[in-house]
């Protein structure tokens, strides 16, 4: 009786999908009006000249999984990844290329605190979905305001406010699903005028579909804000214990005959289930912002921040082992001014970031530290400068022009070697200038162009990669970006678009090598042209009728990504003008949102993905896929039950490959189709 419920449930999914695709709610129906925080302003979102995703609080409750990815991945041009349960990887506009693992090249903040570390790598995985309301999305290089990063930055959002009348909640909710997933979380926030505080406990745990894939996640957050006349403050700890095992990469042949095994025993080097090969990562996280009101004109905002992380890693090759410990400030002054029709806006400030890592690396035997190999100190330390100027006439012509200078600093020391001493490397310090104007052709639809360029240094990953070696020689890469694009609503808004066409030119790309015993290590090597378009379109069918249908909304979105290497060679290999290694050409997105007024909702996510390349030389590819997730519901008050569907069309595919792999061992087989069940109570 219940397999026959849930093949009803999932034909009704399935059948849905090609007519509708993301409800949204109120939140998101008018997105020209919401106030988009992105370049330190509040601006419409179509008025912003820059391309700019939106993932609201609808998408993230509606999801039909545990995870960020169909939030992130129902966005053109962006595309992340879960090579197994936890291990996530994060691209915008092709940046993947350097980051076998994590979240490289792009900057990550969480309410104005940055995730991303002094070293360069951001533990997005540490982050539950259930403790983020929302994001913005900047994509293209964003370093005259944010820093370091080719990619762009992300800023998500804990949608933590005040309230005009006291409010005390409990809320909480427990799911359960195929291959061992059990999630529950329970939290208690308090807000009034003056004061909102919110506590939040998360469990997420999961076997995985492939042998060595199970995950466990703990999380626990407070986070609180206060103001007192003109000075505002927001509070953020974070306490996260995660482990998942990583199964590793499996080659074509083995992904055809048992996509569930682990990457196996080769020649000398022992599998990773012999290796009980997996992460385990403790991280406390502490900030604070602070903003002040210097009347009407003028006001500062500031940051303090430091987290505490311990690392342990068992690989195939080695047994890795690392404490780091990371501070960070950063303030930054505004002054607006407004004549007439005229506005003017200038922020100054800087940001500056200091990690402090001892790297052990050990034999692996059976998942038990051996003989240490190498004993490493490693000081991190990264900083900007930047200014950016904001003009605005009539709010319907809207330009910005800013600057930074960055610079990047390794000191390290190897303490296994006898008399050894400290020695530096410096990234030369790169200006980094952004010129950006918007227009508005009409009252809701605006045309915007941008001149930027990008500048990203080697992460600490890279410049001491898992080889054990330090590589000094290893640089910055960096390019310019062009782009043009146009965005906004017609017919009354009940019909929103987004176009953006673009050039990036990134030269001294930084790409990954492996050495013969499978250890990664990486090397610039020649330059990339990514160019590409981006274009999403939304319908909103039915929005607050009176009706039984409360509300309708279908939204599709396109992305072509024709990348391709300039000038690289490897060795005698030529590979100039080969397609850009883990990037597919093309990726279609498809979303719907259904809201009955009775309490019931549905939202499906459609996602067909074109070939991958999988190695440089590109004779190695992963065939096209058709992802396709949904989640049916019923809201009532302050409940809401629910079941999902992930992977519908029960397609054998990899959501994260190992790019350049060793023994092309490229596969990273996600799970087939499979469900999820649950409630939640005392909703937001």
């Amino acid at each position: 009786m219940k397999e026959r419920v849930i093949v009803r449930i999932v034909f009704l999914v399935v059948f849905i999908q090609p007519f509708c695709t993301q409800a949204q709610e109120p939140d998101t129906t008018r997105l020209q009006e919401v106030a988009v925080t992105a370049f330190y302003g509040r601006s419409k979102w179509q008025a912003i000249p820059a391309a700019i995703a939106l993932i609201g609080p609808s998408v993230l409750k509606n999801s039909p999984n545990m995870s960020l990815l169909p939030a992130m991945n129902s966005q053109p041009g962006i595309r992340m990844e879960e090579r197994s349960p936890g291990s996530y990887r994060l691209s915008i506009r092709g940046s993947l290329l350097r980051s076998p693992f994590g979240v490289r090249n792009i900057k990550v903040y969480f309410d104005e605190l940055p995730l991303t570390d002094g070293g360069g790598n951001t533990y997005l995985n540490l982050i539950d979905l259930t403790q983020v309301n929302g994001a913005e999305i900047l994509k293209g290089p964003v370093a005259a305001a944010y820093g370091a990063g080719t990619g762009g930055a992300v800023l998500l959002q804990s949608g933590i406010h005040f309230s005009e009348t006291t409010m005390n909640r409990i809320f909480g909710g427990v799911a359960v699903g195929s291959y061992g997933l059990f999630q529950q979380q329970a939290g208690w926030t308090y807000m009034n005028s003056k004061f909102s505080s919110s506590l939040q406990q998360v469990h997420l745990q999961s076997d995985g579909y492939r042998e060595q894939s199970a995950m466990r996640r703990d999380g626990y957050k407070w986070q609180g804000a206060l103001r007192n006349g003109n000075h505002n403050w927001r509070f953020l700890s974070i306490y996260t214990d995660l482990s998942y095992q990583t199964p590793g990469g499996i080659n074509e042949t083995q992904f055809n005959q048992n996509p569930r095994q682990a990457r196996q025993p080769a020649g000398a080097l022992p599998g990773a289930v012999q290796q009980k090969a997996a992460i385990y990562n403790k991280t406390f996280y502490n900030g604070v912002h602070h903003q002040v009101s210097l009347g009407h004109k003028n006001s500062i905002r500031s940051f303090a921040m430091m987290s505490v992380t311990g690392f342990k890693n068992p690989f195939i090759t080695n047994y890795e082992e690392r404490a780091e410990d990371n501070f960070g400030m950063g303030t930054q002054w505004q002054y607006k001014h407004q004549s007439g029709d005229h506005q003017w806006q200038i922020n100054t400030g800087g940001e500056w970031q200091y990690q402090h890592s001892l790297i052990d690396n050990f034999g692996n035997r059976a998942g038990i530290k051996d003989t240490v190999q190498y004993s490493d100190k490693v000081f991190a330390l990264q900083w900007f400068l930047f200014s950016q100027f904001q003009y605005t006439y009539k709010e319907r012509l809207f330009i910005t022009a800013g600057v930074s200078t960055n610079q990047q600093t390794y000191r390290y020391r190897r303490l296994t070697d006898v008399g050894s001493v400290y020695a530096s490397k410096q990234i030369s310090s790169v200006v980094t200038p952004r010129l950006a104007l918007s227009y508005a052709i009409k009252p809701q639809m605006n045309i915007y162009m941008v001149l930027a360029k990008g500048f990203s240094a080697p992460t600490l990953a890279e410049f001491r990669p898992s080889d054990g070696n330090f590589y000094g020689d290893l640089n910055a890469e960096y390019g310019w970006n062009l782009e043009a694009g146009m965005k906004g609503t017609l017919i009354k808004e009940k019909l929103l678009f987004d176009i953006a066409f673009y050039r990036f030119k990134l030269n001294n790309a930084i790409v990954r090598r492996n050495s013969n015993n499978g250890a990664e290590y990486f090397v610039n090597a020649g330059g990339t042209l990514q160019q590409g378009v981006e274009a999403m379109v939304k319908a909103f069918l039915v929005k607050n009728a009176a009706g039984s249908i409360k509300g309708l909304s279908v939204w599709s979105g396109y992305s072509y990504q024709p990348y391709r290497f300039t000038a690289y060679r490897q060795g005698n290999s030529d590979y100039s003008n080969n397609k850009l290694t883990g990037v597919p050409v093309s990726t279609w997105i498809m979303g719907c949102d259904l809201q009955l007024r009775n309490g019931v909702y549905l939202s499906s996510f459609f996602n067909a993905v074109s070939s991958i390349p999988l190695n440089d030389a590109n004779d190695a590819y992963a065939k096209a896929y058709q992802l396709l997730q949904g989640r049916l519901g019923y809201r009532v008050k302050k409940l809401d039950f629910f079941i999902a569907v992930d992977n519908a069309l029960n397609q054998t595919y990899s959501l994260g490959n190992d790019i350049n792999a060793l023994g092309r061992r490229y596969y990273n087989t996600a799970a087939p189709r499979n469900y999820m069940f649950g409630m939640n109570f005392g909703l937001r």
